[in-house]
């Protein structure tokens, strides 16, 4: 593959991978012993059966762990440390032996996209959490699943159409990662004022409270009060 095909399949590796590491590699794998795909030197070891069996039996344990409400949440918060850094390193090794300058830098995009991904998608989850119901959470995992299967074919096979795919992924992701973080704040409130916690309002009202009190005076009037004087 060219050089510019090789940037954009170590970024869509490294995307995917956060998403679901195990069928990222299980699927990069498969693409590479079938000789669907050529791999460089560095990533020719996730074709070794051994290694594309683990990955399958890790996704099969994922594959139930994802779609169960908070478990997946837990599975992704361990996951945390392994699928940022594995995204980087996934990443360097797919650019292949080049200048080091473009290794290093596919390390740190590669990690950053990766980190990316996880933040979007642990959050997504945690509201997604708080449906009653399993199937709002079953068919978010099963998308994530064909989104990680698809993206890592279409990745190393047509890299310009999975170019344009990733853009308009992340510019929804810019767009929706906003509303996912004030949900999650108002979702903490109400389980803060579960608890006993005081109301956002009440938070709000208590920096001017705390500060009449340290003035140790009664409180100005208001302009319609009626002072001492006011009759004369």
């Amino acid at each position: 593959m060219p050089e510019t095909e090789l940037i954009i399949a170590a970024l869509g590796l490294a995307f995917t991978s956060e998403i679901n590491l195990y069928a990222a590699t299980a699927t990069l794998g498969v693409l590479g012993i079938a000789g669907l795909v050529g791999l460089p030197a560095e990533l020719e070891l996730v074709t070794h059966p051994a290694v594309i069996a683990a990955a399958a039996f890790m996704y099969v344990v994922e594959f139930f762990a994802d779609k169960t409400p908070g478990v997946d949440t837990v599975w992704d918060t361990i996951h945390s440390f392994i699928r940022i850094p594995a995204g980087a390193i996934l990443a360097m090794a797919t650019v292949g032996d080049v200048d080091p300058g473009v290794q290093a830098a596919a390390l740190i995009v590669g990690g950053g996209l990766a980190g990316a991904a996880h933040g979007f998608k642990a959050g997504a989850r945690v509201l997604i959490n708080t449906s009653p119901e399993p199937f709002t959470n079953i068919g978010a995992s099963v998308a994530e699943d064909a989104t990680v299967i698809g993206g890592v074919t279409l990745a190393f096979l047509n890299p310009a159409a999975f170019l344009i795919l990733a853009v308009i992924l992340l510019a929804f992701m810019i767009w929706l990662t906003p509303k996912i973080w004030r949900g999650i704040m108002a979702l903490f409130s109400r389980i803060r004022a579960l608890f006993g916690g005081p109301p956002p309002e009440r938070l709000e009202s208590r920096p001017a409270k705390i500060s009449l009190s340290l003035k140790g005076g009664e409180p100005p009037s208001l302009p319609n009060d009626k002072g001492p004087d006011a009759s004369g």
